[in-house]
């Protein structure tokens, strides 16, 4: 994604125009990227950890808007949940074909015996510890 936004800001009209568009890359990149999320976790000790405290899991990968939209709209409270990585856990994504039907559509949420697709924000942020 840098290369891309150093290419398209080499190319630029102006050097302003550059540097705008190089920063938005640059934005964009930081904002898709494992760095943007909590630490992940592998699956069985996310579904230990939740059995234990009671936190939601849920699953993610890298890349995904829906993904990034429940990470920003949950804020600082993200940390209160289980967060794992489907593209570095094979687990995880077998968890989520198993409740998904097959497929790997993130993020997907599983707390106790409930799992929901793609969950409005609210939701989740309602099942977070204070």
């Amino acid at each position: 994604m840098l290369v891309v936004g150093a290419l398209a800001a080499r190319s630029a009209a102006t050097p302003v125009v550059g540097a705008v568009e190089f920063l938005v890359f640059v934005v964009v990149a930081a904002l898709f990227s494992p760095l943007a999320f909590p630490r992940s976790l592998p699956a069985a000790e996310a579904r230990e950890r939740s059995a234990r405290d009671g936190r939601p899991v849920v699953y993610w990968r890298p890349g995904c808007r829906y993904c990034l939209r429940l990470r920003l709209r949950l804020g600082r409270r993200a940390g209160r949940a289980h967060w794992v990585n489907i593209w570095r856990d094979p687990d995880g994504a077998a968890a989520v074909r198993a409740v998904t039907g097959g497929d790997e559509t993130v993020p997907t949420v599983v707390l106790g015996d409930e799992a929901v697709v793609n969950p409005e924000p609210g939701w989740l942020r309602d099942r977070l510890p204070s």
